[in-house]
């Protein structure tokens, strides 16, 4: 307690109080060694070497920041849901650390301005913003410690900008959902790419549309053929859950197919008995 007033004492007196101050208000905590969170905020694209020659970016921060957010978040939900099984815990977790949540939380915490990259990099393509943060994880655990990263993910990012309960009962991954009811129906499922562009800035966006059996359902634009597949899966299981015409008019054409090859099979072997 000691050392966090005169951490707030000689805030107003540092040398980069700016960067102290932004800081403090994303995770509570007053740095010690700005170097950690000065790497943290370096993106590959803007490398530095040392005195080495070595070169420092925040990519090494980022694998150790995601180790620990896995620890972190595990011991959160554990605790939040005393009575739910391994199952539950491990889905819930796996909903709060994946990419499209931590982009979402670093950005609506302004990390993504603190950056520093290339001006040609485009943040959602690449996620950098989601590994910001993991990033500033990393740099927090090594100059606060466990303790500062449980306080900073369970009072700053799930006590105000996240909300556990509800990540807990949403359904996140729509493409296993959609596997799961055609596996159930005996239908097949496939996601084809249907083409790719480029936006403004150079990126590539890929059009993926889901077909069961024969029947194309919906389509989905993504970053990556993973986020267009993913988001083509959600408009057609949400179709699915929603409508159940939808549902009758796909198992009917599958069954119709079905039958018509059936019959043509039929007709096939009763020509080549007749032969005979």
């Amino acid at each position: 307690m000691l050392n966090k007033i005169l951490d707030r004492i000689k805030l107003p007196f540092r040398k980069e109080k700016e960067l102290y101050l932004s800081l403090y208000q994303i995770t509570g905590f007053i740095p010690h060694n700005i170097s950690y969170y000065k790497t943290a905020l370096l993106h590959k694209s803007v490398s530095q070497r040392n005195k080495k020659g070595k070169l420092i970016n925040n990519e090494r921060l980022e694998f150790l920041g995601d180790a620990v957010l896995d620890c972190v978040v595990a011991d959160i939900v554990y605790n939040r849901f005393p009575n739910k099984r391994e199952g539950f815990l491990t889905n819930t977790r796996s909903k709060i650390v994946k990419r499209e949540t931590l982009n979402k939380v670093s950005t609506e915490m302004g990390i993504n301005k603190m950056l520093k990259q290339n001006g040609h990099t485009v943040t959602h393509n690449c996620n950098i913003a989601g590994n910001a943060f993991e990033a500033l994880v990393g740099a927090l655990y090594i100059d606060h410690g466990y303790n500062a990263c449980m306080i900073f993910m369970r009072d700053h990012v799930c006590g105000c900008l996240l909300s556990i309960e509800k990540m807990a009962y949403q359904e996140m991954n729509y493409k296993s959902k959609l596997i799961e009811w055609t596996q159930k129906n005996k239908v097949s499922v496939t996601f084809d790419e249907v083409k790719t562009s480029i936006d403004e800035n150079g990126n590539p966006i890929f059009l993926a549309q889901v077909v069961i059996g024969n029947v194309r359902c919906e389509e989905g634009k993504g970053f990556t053929k993973k986020e267009s597949q993913q988001n083509a899966a959600k408009l057609t299981y949400k179709r699915i859950r929603r409508e159940p015409d939808f549902v009758k008019s796909i198992l009917y054409t599958i069954d119709t197919e079905k039958k018509t090859k059936e019959n043509v099979i039929e007709l096939q072997n009763e020509s080549i008995n007749n032969k005979l």
